[in-house]
């Protein structure tokens, strides 16, 4: 008989202001391997960080009923490796800045060597924590270049990848991956998934893998759990889980399709009801001449000349650490670099008297730092949040109009969370904050929507919502898109221009038009 690693019977989930998952029973034995799925909300991620005991608060726990048992081999040595992990880092380290305080005016923050030393718990002074670049799990994550850079310098992918080379170094026993695959490169993905069936071959260290969506599960998986409406919705094998959803996809495709009218006709209502841009004289929206930006030696976008025409909708690609976010930075002034170049943006320079909330009130965004500064912000409502796009503000700090309320639960209702307006964006799952932001940039039918990897975090259903919303907004007619993914499933008809980074190559760019 195999060997039990963790029993839950009859337990609860539960933080220090409400219990999350009432009822829970649950085993893991030595040589399963399990993956951890459902929609948005429906528990997956309370269980996840129960199982890590490392969410924001702390305070997440697994809790014996009444006549309950809870047991865990791993005690304490747990790692997770998560979206919102890589977002509470990010925090971590903006709230730690003393850029104001130092000589310079500078303050780079922990560097992926230092971040990675803290997780061994050895001093960033010791041999191999110098050495690190040889390390062959440092290879693996693709980050032996990138170690010595600040994290809050980092990509999305890279911290991703640090976060996981810091895991696979820690000696943790079991290893918690939740959607390890989001914000990785192609390359990256097909690392890490060759990594993950060969290392749940060995007893060392166990793995529990969360997903979104079920075609990126990987051959190693042996038992799934599934969570919905903050209940267990199916465990056991994985050949019976293929079974249930294969029954569940006859039953429900009808059902998807009647769900897919529906939110066309209330997207086409909003849109009337929406203010239609101001004409502008010309047709660029934003033009690049010969932009050069880096830092610390470190060169990202090299003599990069490149235009946005009013209704060329474009996809942004490239690998991890090319440039993507830099690049939309560049356009949403979150960049200080952009006033060093050549950069027009609605016929003006930047730097020449505009004020950054001029470009931003003909904007959308969604992106990880807006998700990331919304994360800290906290006690925000959904009604307030998707307001505050109309405000451009993080956060609502004025009288909203009544036609901004009414027009604000129509959105809400439109991505699924009708009734919902007064719950806190905190206490979300990281997947449902991330559909509230991108109803958030739409609200103001902008000129142009921003998407940097919009589909983050999220579960089957939302993401064909937001990617049914994206195509709408793309044959619309008023706004213009510029759309970063890893995922070509996620590109749009509607995106016929591609702008593609080469890091290190001469040149560093290349512009495919289809």
């Amino acid at each position: 008989m195999s060997k039990n690693l963790i029993t839950l019977q009859n337990c609860r989930i539960e933080n220090n202001r409400t219990v999350l998952v009432p009822e829970l029973s649950w085993k893991m034995n030595e040589g399963e391997v399990w993956l951890v799925i459902g929609p948005n909300g429906g528990g997956k991620a309370d269980f996840l960080n129960a199982l890590a005991d490392v969410n924001a608060s702390g305070a997440v726990k697994i809790t014996p009923n009444t006549d309950g048992l809870f047991s865990d081999i791993f005690s304490a040595s747990t790692e997770l490796v998560s979206l919102e992990r890589a977002a509470r880092l990010i925090q971590e380290e903006r709230e730690n800045d003393e850029s104001d305080y130092i000589e310079g005016g500078v303050d780079h923050g922990r560097s992926g060597r230092v971040f990675i030393s803290q997780g061994m718990g050895i001093p960033v002074t010791s041999p191999a924590i110098q050495q690190l670049e040889n390390d062959p799990s440092i290879k693996l994550c693709g980050i032996e270049k990138i170690l010595d850079r600040g994290l809050k310098y980092m990509s999305t992918g890279e911290i991703r990848r640090t976060l996981l080379a810091r895991a696979l170094l820690s000696g943790k026993e079991l290893l918690i991956l939740s959607d390890p695959f989001a914000g990785l490169d192609v390359q990256s993905r097909t690392i890490l998934l060759d990594f993950f069936d060969s290392i749940a071959k060995k007893s060392f260290p166990h793995i529990i893998l969360g997903l979104e969506r079920w075609h990126e599960v990987p051959d190693a998986v042996t038992h799934v759990i599934e969570f919905a409406d903050k209940k267990v919705s199916f465990s056991g094998p994985r050949a019976e889980y293929e079974k249930l959803i294969s029954e569940r996809a006859a039953d429900t495709k009808a059902d998807e399709e009647k769900q897919k009218q529906n939110f066309q006709a209330g997207f086409e209502e909003l849109k009337q009801t929406a203010e239609t841009p101001a004409e502008e004289t010309g047709d660029f929206l934003v033009e690049m001449h010969n932009v050069n930006v880096g830092w610390d030696g470190h060169q990202v976008l090299q003599n990069l000349n490149w235009s946005l025409r009013r209704g060329q909708h474009w996809l942004v690609r490239g690998p991890n650490g090319s440039g993507k976010t830099t690049f939309l930075e560049l356009i949403t002034g979150d960049n200080m670099q952009v006033f060093s170049n050549d950069i027009r943006i609605f016929g003006n320079r930047r730097g020449s008297g505009e004020t950054i909330w001029d470009i931003k009130k003909r904007l959308g965004i969604v992106s990880y730092r807006l998700h990331v500064e919304y994360r800290m912000l906290g006690g925000t409502s959904l009604l307030a949040v998707i307001i505050s796009g109309f405000r451009d503000s993080i956060g609502l700090y004025e009288q909203p109009t009544d036609s901004e309320i009414e027009a604000a639960k129509k959105w809400l209702a439109l991505g699924g969370f009708a009734g919902r307006e007064s719950e806190n964006f905190g206490n979300l799952s990281y997947g449902e904050q991330r559909a509230v932001l991108i109803l958030r940039s739409a609200v103001k039918t902008p000129e142009i929507l921003i998407l940097d990897e919009p589909c983050h975090g999220l579960d089957e259903n939302y993401r064909s919502k937001i990617l049914h919303l994206m195509e709408l907004i793309g044959n619309g007619g008023t706004t213009t898109m510029l759309h970063v993914t890893h995922d070509p499933s996620e590109v749009l008809p509607c995106e016929k221009h591609i702008l593609e980074l080469h890091p290190g190559e001469d040149p560093m760019y290349k512009i495919i038009e289809q």
